[in-house]
């Protein structure tokens, strides 16, 4: 699947949005790539997770125990790559702030993890997690995600490997152009906000 594939994807399901966003990073955006619309279609969900599978080195997808994703976004997301790599799909969340396994999941120590993200905008996000499940016990060997809005300038410290790579600019509060400055921002993410 070419990038043209996966971006078709996102406007058939009127999930690439335009209009002034303020992403869960904090940045400011006009753009928006609402991952919960395109994942809504199970079918579609299962055919980008086959395309990120197909990616992936063969012998890291052999190395993969346990796929493991943060909450909200990265679930369907991380549920489809387990699926896809027949392996079991465990999500971490953030009760009280702070990313840790609830509900009963639990990793074996020294299960080598594959970490979904949805979409990795600074990887601030990406890295908790990752923090998480090594806290746990496991070992991530790996990252992967939907999207890449950093063009290819996040450093995960493992290796990291995305559907697509998207560069829609981002601003700081303080840097924002007169045309988004002058709308209200929209809150679209999950994550409550900075």
């Amino acid at each position: 699947m070419e990038e043209e594939d996966v971006l078709a994807e996102f406007r058939a399901s009127k999930a690439l949005l335009e209009g002034h966003f303020l992403l869960s990073s904090g940045r400011h955006s006009a753009h928006y790539l609402q991952c919960a619309r395109v994942l809504m279609d199970p079918i579609r969900a299962s055919r980008l997770a086959l395309a990120l599978v197909a990616k992936m080195p063969r012998e890291l997808r052999k190395e993969i125990d346990k796929v493991v994703s943060p909450a909200m976004g990265g679930i369907i997301f991380g549920h489809e790559m387990g699926r896809a790599l027949e392996k079991d799909a465990l999500f971490v969340e953030r009760p009280t702030g702070t990313f840790e396994f609830r509900r009963g999941f639990a990793l074996n120590d020294g299960d080598k993890v594959l970490m979904v993200e949805d979409v990795v905008t600074t990887g601030k996000s990406s890295r908790e997690a990752i923090a998480a499940i090594e806290a746990a016990g496991g070992q991530v060997i790996a990252a992967c995600s939907l999207v890449d809005r950093t063009g290819g300038d996040v450093d995960l410290g493992v290796p990291y490997f995305p559907l697509i790579s998207i560069t829609f600019p981002t601003y700081a509060e303080d840097e924002l152009p007169p045309e988004l400055a002058a709308t209200p921002a929209v809150k679209p993410g999950s994550r409550a906000q900075p």
